[in-house]
């Protein structure tokens, strides 16, 4: 994005994150027994909500970003049906610190908190009526400490890349994003065109669940 040469320069971009999602659901709790793992067993997008807003200063900056999945699915198995439901919430709010002198242009390092919050529930009904029926889940909300960097760098007048990769850890046992985005900026505002990647492993008690989101990402930039 351009940015001016006094004061704040300031973007808002909501995007789409075209994701795959892969979930692995464990539970070590009664009536299952030993440790049960459902994997890939919601799929179906019902509804996503996302967006980045960035100010930056002469070295410093902030940036929030929002992100609101909603899924669910039905599925037949050789022993059972199951109907299950997934809503992601993931919130960002950072600091940043811009190593190059110009703004959106090389190196930033950034700091601040994640919040997530994850609601899946699971209804297994096996075929065999002499077996209960199932419902295993996980409804928790944790913050985390996140640390990351990000790496800017125009190609051309019009044309730029940029690279982020982060960690954090606190509630969670751990998350890593990482993306790679093309910028086309024909204005003041810009195009974006990319791919991120997430995993994160949330827990409650006797049950877990690794959560994964891969897939393209698209996004226009106003900025101001």
């Amino acid at each position: 994005p351009a940015a001016t040469s006094e004061g704040w320069s300031w973007m808002v971009a909501p995007y789409l994150w075209a994701s795959s999602v892969s979930t692995d659901l464990r539970d070590d709790a009664p009536p299952a027994g030993g440790d049960t793992e459902f994997t890939d067993i919601i799929s179906k997008i019902d509804m996503a909500l996302q967006l980045h807003v960035e100010g930056q200063g002469e070295r410093f900056g902030v940036f929030g970003d929002i992100t609101f999945l909603s899924l669910s699915d039905n599925a037949t198995h050789p022993n059972s049906t199951s109907s299950s439901s997934l809503d992601v919430s993931m919130i960002e709010l950072a600091g940043v610190w811009n190593v190059e002198p110009s703004r959106y242009d090389g190196l930033d390092f950034f700091a601040g908190l994640r919040r997530l919050g994850t609601d899946a529930s699971i209804r297994i009904d096996p075929t065999n009526p002499s077996i209960p029926t199932f419902e295993p889940g996980v409804d928790i909300g944790l913050t985390d400490f996140m640390v990351g960097a990000r790496y800017n760098a125009a190609l051309s007048e019009r044309w730029g890349v940029s690279f982020r990769l982060d960690g954090s850890t606190g509630d969670t046992e751990g998350a890593v994003n990482a993306s790679a985005l093309l910028r086309y900026s024909p204005g003041k505002g810009s195009w974006v065109l990319g791919y991120r990647y997430m995993d994160v492993e949330l827990g409650e008690g006797d049950r877990s669940l690794d959560l994964t989101l891969s897939g393209p990402v698209f996004a226009y930039a106003f900025a101001f």
